[in-house]
């Protein structure tokens, strides 16, 4: 059976990851030497999100976005936490999630 609390506690932004994140900018010189420091996904399609970088202010985050394309761009936390898969499920956070660079994170897509 499908635990649909977990919606209200999963945390996308822990403080930890929230600490831990550049800020905007701070990593756009670096290419795919770049950290991804989080990693989002729905369970029930086919969309992820790498976090590189964060602005905790505006809840804006920037990464590697893997959905119709792969690319990097920006998306919102706030509109991640209410956007559905197919099945209605929430986006989820890897809790089991390693930093590693975006190059090692298009190794894996």
């Amino acid at each position: 059976m499908i635990n649909l609390n977990m919606e209200k506690k999963m945390k996308l932004i822990t403080a930890e990851i929230a600490k831990k994140t550049p800020r905007l900018y701070e990593q756009s010189e670096k290419g795919d030497d770049a950290i991804a420091y989080a990693k989002f996904f729905t369970p029930d399609s086919s969309w992820t999100w790498y976090m590189t970088e964060y602005d905790p202010e505006q809840r804006l985050a920037f990464g590697y976005v893997c959905g119709f394309e792969k690319e990097l761009g920006y998306f919102s936390i706030d509109e991640l936490k209410r956007v559905r898969g197919k099945m209605g499920l929430p986006i989820e956070r890897d809790r089991f999630f390693t930093p590693m660079t975006l190059r090692e994170v298009k190794k894996l897509q």
